[in-house]
């Protein structure tokens, strides 16, 4: 959710159109939205994600609070070092960590996504797929993808979150 609300230009629309850009009821965009305004993590008023303690708590909490569950070989959407930005930095080596999907097209290991929806709205959006591919680099990666996926992740919000 706070990924999709910063890949809005011009303000959040509708409840109902975040809803069918995520792939989620209204009443799961709604809650969420409260969770966000509570932790601080969105203007109260505008939605929008507040860029200094989003990044805080991508860089220091994201993977405790979102810990990583790797599985069995499936075939699904590629995803973190395995996915863009970082396909072309990190070199493969093991089969590579995937979100499970039937309409995937990489064979590798299941890596269980922050949500059930989200390989189905990031195929609708190339942004947030970028987005949430750095994002599980981050929740399991070894110490260098962490670093460069921090630093792209940083850099992809503060270019959609300036004012």
């Amino acid at each position: 959710m706070l990924f999709k609300l910063a890949t809005y230009r011009g303000g959040r629309p509708p409840i109902a159109q975040v809803a069918g850009d995520l792939m989620l009821s209204p009443s799961q965009v709604h809650a969420s939205l409260k969770r966000l305004e509570r932790s601080r993590l969105i203007d109260a008023q505008t939605s929008r994600p507040l860029l200094h303690a989003t990044e805080e708590f991508l860089i220091h909490g994201l993977k405790y609070a979102f810990p990583a569950q790797r599985g069995e070989a499936t075939r699904g959407m590629a995803t973190a070092h395995a996915a863009p930005p970082l396909k072309t930095l990190i070199a493969e080596g093991d089969l590579p960590p995937v979100w499970p999907d039937a309409k995937g097209d990489v064979r590798g290991v299941t890596f269980e996504p922050l949500h059930k929806a989200a390989p189905v709205a990031a195929r609708k959006d190339p942004a947030l797929y970028e987005l949430l591919a750095l994002t599980d680099a981050m929740r399991d990666g070894r110490v260098r993808e962490r670093k460069l996926a921090e630093k792209e992740l940083s850099a992809r919000l503060r270019r959609l979150l300036r004012d």
